[in-house]
């Protein structure tokens, strides 16, 4: 599929996991992508690398200006770049509250505004968010992250509404328990890594943990032009967390 055959993207967050996925699938489908993370190095070679800190708006304006004057266009933004938070509302101090909030929210915030004006002139503009489930699945030990993701749904459909009569679609893609370097990490930390994956993969309904390719496939739908009518959209890619409530499995056997 060649669905973003002389597009141009940006990917923000987008030198591991998810990012990294979406930057490698939109490439293979045509666009010219550029990865902008705080260490983009080791990135495939057909992909651009730009160091870039979502939280520094000189720094954004800078990079998104860099891909412009490399590609000549700006067609995609994917808002991937994040970070988590874990602990009830006394679990994190005023510091991290704002750091982020200034990573997942505001960090969209600069990089949008700064694209803005290049994809006002693109035929086929198109931004997708990245959410999450527990911005309206309240998960436990998880407040801070799920305000700052329910700011991302919010902020998406305020987006969608203002822009699309400039051509622009907003849309949002929000993932369940994802395998990625980060959920890894924090496995890593407990007594038995091995014990809370097997855990954590019980779960879910579909007995495992989403994998980054299939978010960044939803990613890819409602960037590509061929979703042209997909708009102010939140795709939820959970394995059915959220929507579905399943007897165990030995009550399944019943009927």
């Amino acid at each position: 599929m060649s669905d973003f055959a002389g597009l141009v993207a940006i990917v923000t967050g987008g030198a591991s996991g998810i990012g990294l996925a979406t930057a490698k699938l939109l490439h293979s489908r045509g666009a010219e992508v550029a990865v902008l993370d705080l260490n983009p190095d080791g990135l495939p070679n057909d992909l651009v690398g730009i160091k870039t800190d979502v939280t520094d708006d000189a720094m954004v304006k800078s990079a998104v200006d860099t891909v412009v004057e490399r590609f000549g266009r700006l067609d995609v933004v994917v808002n991937n770049a994040g970070i988590s938070a874990i602990g009830d509302v006394t679990g994190n101090t005023d510091e991290e509250w704002l750091r982020v909030l200034d990573v997942n929210l505001i960090g969209m915030v600069r990089v949008a505004r700064h694209a803005l004006p290049h994809l006002r002139r693109s035929p086929a503009a198109a931004i997708v968010n990245m959410c999450s489930i527990v911005a309206w699945a309240g998960m436990q030990k998880r407040v801070l992250y799920s305000a700052s993701k329910g700011a991302v749904y919010a902020l998406t459909l305020a987006m969608a509404a203002d822009h699309l009569g400039e051509g622009i679609r907003v849309n949002c893609v929000a993932p369940g328990s994802a395998d990625t370097p980060w959920v890894n990490r924090l496995l890593d930390k407990t007594d038995d890594p091995a014990a809370e994956r097997a855990k954590l993969n019980a779960r879910q309904p579909m007995g495992r943990l989403v994998t980054a390719d299939e978010v960044a496939y939803a990613v890819a739908y409602l960037a590509s032009p061929l979703s042209g009518a997909s708009v102010g959209t939140i795709l939820a890619v959970d394995g059915g967390v959220h929507g579905l409530r399943l007897r165990p499995a030995e009550q399944n056997s019943k009927y």
